[in-house]
């Protein structure tokens, strides 16, 4: 048998990592799918509270939340509580707090102070010993194991797949999504397949990039933005497909590379798809993240994305975009398990 050589980094074995990651996560919080049911009970509104990559977790929440279930969403502006300490009658709300160390105080604060305006919290952290495990009235604790490259890549999923089971206990029906469930585990197993090679180099020769999405992916979007930011010091913009058409698609041009993020179906892929052949015209290189087989065709570069329906897509279409930005990173001769600057528990107030 010839043996494989681990890969060369923390980061890229963490992302290696996260098929299993995804599976233990799914096994531990399924079972407590009748709890949030129970909790939830009577409750109409579900906030995000979340910083950082946590945060774009939040923005597949709040999508999943309004589609799959039926009820108002929002992400919480946190300052709200921490700094402008303000009375809210909460007492309709559901708070899904996000926090991969759960020690974030800003976030363990938001939720204590939730609680003291009525509300009910889900806590979802790697960390069930942690402040906001202990704040929470029910607490989905993800199964990513310790984490310690500073990007977030397997802790991210797993937070999207504790996400998924909090969303689709608030369905008119749970359960809907199960036989999705069973099957993301190896769909993101596939995503650890195949060359990143060009989509790095095409990365690495880029002066500007803006990132585009939408719908149930654009969280997936944002996620991609600040993985190429923190990991590899390059600033990106994450736009919405909605937000771009109207006004900062003049900034597209030739120095410019696109990155689009799309799933395989759905009623966003049509748009994506077309916006992918306005920013053609305009001389923009595109790296197409997921897609089909038109949406591929009109990308420079394309990273195929899972076998997963469009609820679901999100929690392994990042995996392609995380190596390339892990490869990029190595190319361009930076350390991706610790970019400058960053912690990997960041305190904010």
């Amino acid at each position: 048998m010839v043996s494989v050589p681990a890969p060369a980094t923390q980061m890229a074995r963490e992302i290696a990592e996260q098929p299993a990651a995804l599976a233990a996560t799914f096994e531990h919080v399924l079972p407590l799918r009748h709890d949030i049911t129970r909790l939830a009970a009577g409750r109409r509104h579900v906030i995000f509270v979340a910083r950082g990559s946590s945060d774009n977790a939040g923005v597949y929440g709040r999508y999943l939340t309004e589609i799959h279930a039926g009820r108002q969403a929002s992400l919480a502006a946190p300052s709200v509580a921490t700094l402008y300490g303000a009375n809210l009658d909460l007492s309709n709300s559901l708070v899904v707090a996000v926090s991969q160390s759960g020690a974030t105080q800003e976030i363990v604060d938001t939720a204590e102070w939730a609680k003291r305006n009525g509300a009910a919290v889900v806590g979802i952290t790697n960390d069930g010993n942690s402040p906001l495990a202990s704040t929470a009235d029910v607490a989905l604790i993800t199964q990513a194991g310790k984490e310690l490259a500073v990007p977030a890549t397997k802790t991210y999923t797993t937070q999207l797949a504790a996400i998924t089971v909090a969303v689709d206990s608030l369905a008119p029906k749970p359960g809907t999504l199960d036989a999705a469930i069973a099957r993301v585990p190896d769909a993101a197993a596939k995503m650890l397949e195949g060359s990143v090679e060009a989509a790095a180099d095409l990365l690495a020769g880029a002066h500007d990039v803006l990132a585009s999405g939408r719908g149930l992916t654009f969280g997936t979007t944002l996620e991609v933005a600040l993985k190429l930011e923190e990991t590899c010091l390059q600033p990106v913009r994450g736009l919405s497909y909605a937000d771009l058409k109207h006004g900062p698609i003049a900034v597209v041009d030739a120095d410019l590379v696109t990155i689009l993020v799309a799933a395989a179906d759905g009623p966003a892929l049509p748009g994506m798809t077309e916006l992918a052949s306005i920013v053609r015209e305009k001389g923009s290189k595109i790296l197409g993240i997921g897609g089909d087989a038109t949406f591929a065709a009109r990308c420079d570069v394309n990273l195929p994305g899972p076998d997963l329906p469009e609820t679901l897509s999100p929690l392994a279409l990042v995996i392609p975009a995380q190596r390339a930005i892990e490869a990029l990173a190595r190319k361009l001769g930076l350390d991706p398990d610790a970019p400058r600057g960053l912690r990997k528990v960041t305190q904010t107030d």
